[in-house]
């Protein structure tokens, strides 16, 4: 097998550079792993993974946790 070219190399690591700069705009990634449970990538540097019966919890109690981030605003580290 040939030993790729500078060129080709170059244009290898531009498409992972491009494919990394669209990972990180924000989008939220979900997977299912091996234990059944569903992570979703894309909030901070480790996934967050939760169970099915958890996931349905806390999206359950949604409007409790926008109203708790609401009155403890003042509290929070907020990025600017």
């Amino acid at each position: 097998m040939a030993e790729p070219t500078y060129e080709e190399l170059k244009a290898k690591l531009a498409e992972l550079e491009k494919q990394q700069g669209t990972r990180r705009s924000g989008s939220l990634e979900f997977r299912v792993g091996e234990k059944g449970g569903v992570s979703v990538y894309g909030l901070g540097r480790f996934p967050v993974t939760l169970y099915y019966e958890q996931w349905i919890r806390l999206l359950d109690s949604a409007d409790k946790l926008r109203e708790f981030l609401e009155e403890n605003k003042s509290k929070l580290k907020l990025k600017e």
